[in-house]
């Protein structure tokens, strides 16, 4: 059967008309994991029987015409999401044991939606990476070279809809953390507008900057899934209440007259001379379709890596001092005291890049460093959203690379985290400013996927996956699938 190499949209048409059931479905997906996964290490937790349950739930749907676009369709899902009674661990051992007693609204959405929860997928513990080498779980692979990574901290997701495990996922986007597992495995990513997607139930890794968003394989498909995870929840003090339109309607409408601009901040020499080639011709390809490029600078971006890695571990900081061994997850064994629980029980369940970003935001955050860090990082933020809000009134999106390499050997950055986090030099501009940006397969090097990154006004989602999806109509990188998962 073929159905794995089929689009979110040809599935969805195919449930329609009955051609395959998503009980069918769904066992495909249950039998590829079980065939391949031992290579790619992309799923925590996978529930077949629930699986199977939705599936036969979602074709009962379908036979009595109560059905959506999404209906009957396995998603997998970031292990960042609470579901309800499912094991929810964020990578880590400090949650290992930890039993969700709820649902995200994320979840809910696509629970309402008719989808099939298909399992949990690996990442980096606690959203904290660019490699997926911080698991708990072991290390993630990227489908197109064992020995590489796949990108972090959305890794399993990613891998997994790389190989057609699974036709899509969903993941979450601090500073990168979807473009850049997308753009390693040759897929398409979204990060949306910050507010945009309840981050209900998203445990957290630092509030001002975490979003979730889709990772498929195209635009289209992850308009579709934008059409259920969209939308105001009054239990987010972070959502905004806003219309949420269908992000597939605009998926047609032609590109000419829009502006792109090509920042030369990001086109420096710290980007791999062979990715600025894949750049420059998929440049050539939105021309031909009627844009207008437009040289352009932000003349804060090299900003960007050291006011992230003062605001994201800060937040963090605060964030995980929940996790103290005394109300759930991990709890170290025989305590003499509480000084002994908490340190004993952090010490033991966070791993090695946890610690280092608590220890980092714990720092920024201290009486005499506040001012100096944390203030100064804040107003830097400020001054790098106003250069894109200048961008805007000239330009309609901006492109960009994705990622200075393609992805990188296993082990290769892992004693070196200044070379890690470096990884994250083009995404994080978007997370601190707030906008939506997504990656989208643009070509090869040496064999590797390359990504190339939107970045759109505030909302103007629909527009920028319409830009997507008109170049994907005109080239195939999006189909391409590793040819050992074939």
């Amino acid at each position: 059967m073929s159905m794995h190499n089929d689009t979110l949209k040809q599935l969805s048409d195919k449930l329609a008309n009955k051609d395959i059931s998503s009980v069918e479905l769904t066992q495909h997906c249950i039998d590829r994991v079980n065939r391949y996964d031992d290579k790619l290490n992309t799923f925590i937790t996978l529930d077949e029987e629930f699986a199977l349950a939705q599936a036969k739930a979602a074709d009962a749907r379908i036979a009595k015409g109560e059905a959506n676009a999404m209906t009957g369709l396995p998603i997998a899902q970031k292990d960042i999401f609470c579901a309800k009674g499912m094991k929810t661990t964020c990578a880590s051992k400090m949650l290992d044991n930890f039993i969700a007693p709820y649902d995200a609204t994320l979840i809910t959405q696509f629970n309402n939606a008719g989808c099939v929860l298909f399992g949990k997928t690996n990442m980096d513990e606690f959203a904290m990476g660019s490699s997926n080498e911080n698991s708990f779980y072991g290390d993630c692979q990227n489908p197109w070279d064992l020995d590489c990574v796949p990108g972090g901290s959305s890794g399993g997701s990613a891998s997994a809809v790389a190989a057609r495990l699974v036709p899509a996922s969903t993941g979450t986007d601090t500073g990168g953390s979807i473009r850049q597992p997308a753009a390693f495995c040759g897929i398409t990513g979204l990060k949306p507008t910050y507010g945009r997607v309840s981050r209900y139930g998203m445990i957290a890794f630092a509030s001002s900057l975490d979003q979730a968003g889709p990772m498929a394989q195209t635009a289209e498909d992850a308009a579709m899934m934008m059409n259920v995870m969209a939308g105001f929840d009054p239990k987010d003090s972070t959502s905004v209440n806003r219309p949420v339109e269908d992000f597939t309607a605009k998926l047609n409408h032609p590109l000419k007259g829009l502006t792109i601009g090509l920042p030369k901040e990001y086109f420096v020499e710290a980007l791999n001379p062979e990715i600025a080639r894949v750049l420059h011709e998929a440049a050539k390809v939105l021309e031909s379709l009627g844009v207008t490029l437009k040289d352009m600078s932000l003349p804060h971006t090299d900003m960007g890596i050291p006011v992230y890695y003062v605001i994201g571990p800060a937040e963090c900081s605060s964030n995980l001092s929940r996790f103290d061994g005394v109300r759930y997850g991990y709890r170290c064994e025989n305590p003499v005291d509480l000084d002994d629980l908490y340190c004993r029980s952090r010490g033991e369940g966070f791993g090695p890049e946890v610690k280092r970003r608590i220890m980092m935001g714990t720092y920024a955050l201290s009486s005499g460093f506040y001012d100096a860090y944390y203030t100064k990082a804040q107003k830097v933020r400020r001054m790098m959203k106003q250069d894109f809000v200048e961008a805007f009134k000239t330009v309609d999106y901006i492109l960009c690379p994705s990622t200075p390499s393609t992805a990188f050997r296993e082990g290769e950055k892992c004693d070196d985290p200044i070379s890690m986090y470096l990884a994250d030099v083009f995404t994080v501009a978007a997370n601190m400013a707030g906008l939506p940006a997504l990656s989208m397969p643009a070509g090869f090097v040496k064999g590797l996927p390359v990504g190339a990154q939107l970045i759109g006004n505030y909302f103007d989602e629909a527009g920028m996956l319409n830009v997507a999806h008109q170049y994907q109509q005109a080239t195939d990188w999006h189909t391409k699938i590793p040819e050992m998962f074939l």
